[in-house]
This record gives structure tokens, sequence and C-alpha cells, in this order.
């Protein structure tokens, strides 16, 4: 075969299905099962520069009928067929990458963060100016959505980047999504899930970075915290139950995992969470578009009560 037709091929297949084996566990555990989730699979992805084809920064995750939507923070859809097999992540190939525009329009949207379906659309949540908009799965804005006022106001957000990083959606609740740091003018104590007419509070931490419901009335928050300084890294899943807050809207909420790299575990900056089966779901590391950092797709399985 050709050297040059033969190094194509390699690199396309590169692209199309750059997934290998990599153990988030510390080398000492032994066990799937951690505390109150099943690890059972995770991923690295790599991609390389084809055809002006890159994919990193993905902060967003969405799934239906075997296929994978991933956003990234410089507005861009990305869409992946994806194979689960015996409790395995057996094969992600690589579709097509959207900017986010208008229609009729080359104006791309940028500062993307989360995503969710809600019926056979996207919606996807914004930071610098927050806002949740709904779109095609194939990168089309079709309207922006209503969200509660308070998020409206740009004032409040304690940054530009500590905005809408999260969005999830059903029937009963609606759009619920909410800023990574609490805003300035509440108590910093609670992070706060708004949905177009109410507010959800739970014990703060870290920052929130994903959001996906479990079931009707209870939503899966994901959240990180990092240092530069020494260098570490910390996530964690936090079960909220939207239906039993209290009348200072403090709801019940539970830690169902905790990853901390000071602790053994092999993990980067996820930032979005999808479900895609029963009790199973995917999350996702954002690599910042950094070589020191590794994009990570992680398979798990929330633990029967």
């Amino acid at each position: 075969m050709n050297k040059l037709l033969f190094g194509l091929l390699l690199s396309c297949q590169f692209l199309f299905g750059g997934m290998t084996a990599f153990d988030i566990r510390p080398a000492s555990m032994q066990q799937n099962s951690y505390e109150k989730i099943t690890i059972l699979d995770s991923k690295r992805l790599e991609f390389s520069d084809i055809s002006g084809v890159k994919i990193s920064e993905l902060s967003g995750l969405a799934y239906k009928n075997g296929y994978l939507y991933a956003v990234s923070d410089r507005g861009y859809l990305v869409v992946f067929r994806l194979r689960l097999n015996h409790d395995k992540i057996a094969k992600l190939t690589f579709v097509h990458k959207y900017k986010l525009r208008k229609k009729h329009s080359k104006i791309h949207h940028h500062d993307s963060e989360g995503l969710a379906l809600k019926g056979n659309d996207l919606l996807i949540s914004f930071e610098g100016k927050e806002r949740v908009n709904l779109f095609t799965t194939n990168g089309v804005k079709i309207k922006k959505m209503p969200i509660n006022k308070t998020l409206q106001r740009q004032e409040l957000y304690k940054s530009r980047n500590k905005g809408l990083e999260g969005v999830a959606y059903n029937k009963k609740y609606g759009i619920v999504t909410a800023p990574e740091k609490p805003l300035k003018n509440v108590d910093k104590k609670y992070h706060r899930l708004y949905s177009r007419t109410n507010i959800f509070k739970f014990q703060a931490f870290g920052s929130i970075t994903g959001l996906e419901f479990i079931d009707e009335n209870n939503i899966l928050v994901l959240l990180r915290r990092f240092n530069f300084f020494p260098p570490s890294r910390y996530s964690a899943l936090v079960k909220v139950d939207l239906s039993s807050c209290d009348k200072n809207h403090l709801c019940k909420s539970e830690e169902l995992a905790a990853f901390d790299s000071n602790n053994g575990w092999n993990i980067d900056n996820f930032e979005g969470v999808t479900k895609v089966g029963n009790n199973r779901f995917l999350m996702v590391s954002d690599d910042n578009n950094n070589m020191f950092q590794k994009t990570l797709l992680v398979l798990f399985e929330l633990n029967e009560d």
C-alpha cells in the first residue's frame, strides 16, 4: 500500500476511533463499586486535526437513540455514534461538527457550556451573556428560551466565566439551570438550581459544572474544585430531590461519589453528564485545549438504594 495512503487511513482511524482504555481509579482500588456508584468503564478520547476538524473542550453531553451530542466551550456541537455493549463503551464514531449559529447566518455562538435534550432538539446554556437557547441537532438556533428572571441579571454573576454551566430538562420542572458559583446577592452557603418559576437550594461546595435528571424529581449535579498550586483536582456527584424542598427552598441532597486526585484518582476537569440508560450515565472532562489535560469519558451506574 502507498505510504501516503496508509498514513491517511491511519490518521482517519485516529479521528474516528480515537478512544483508548483509561482507568480513573486509584492504583490500589480493585473493585468497580465506589460509594454509591459503580464505575463501568472509562476511556480517553484523542482526536487529531484532519480537514480542519478539531475536537476539544467538551463541556456538555446529551444522548438519544445511539447518538451522543457534545458541546464545546468555543461554540461547536459535535455529534458521535455511540455503542454501549456489556457495560462498556464499545465504540465512539465521529459523525459531524457544527458551528452553533442562527439560520441563514454565519454568526457563531461562543461560550456554550451545558447541553440537554428537549424532545428532538437541544437546549444549550451559555456564559458571558447568560441564556439558554434551543437548537436543532445540526447546530442551528431555533429560539431563545425563557429562564428565571434572576438569571437574566448579568451584574449578579460572580464573573463573566461563572455563568450557566449546566442545564437539564423534564416535563415536570421544565428547564433547570444553574450558575457555576452562587450569585452575588445570595447566601454563599448554598448552591441554587433555577427553574423558570422556582428555586431549589442545597449545600454549596465546589462549582456546578453539569446537570441531568435521574428521574422525575431527582437531579444529578456534577461539581468540581481544583487548585493550581499545589495542583489537584476534585469532582463530585450529588443527587438533589426537587420535590423535598422546605418553605425556604432548601432541598434534600446526597453525595453519591467524590473523586479527589489527592487520593489517587486519575481524573480531569469533568464538566458534562448525560443519562444513557436506566440509572446509567456518561460524564466527560474538558481538556481546555491544553496538551497537559485529557478528554475522559466515564460510564457509571447509580447503585440501587
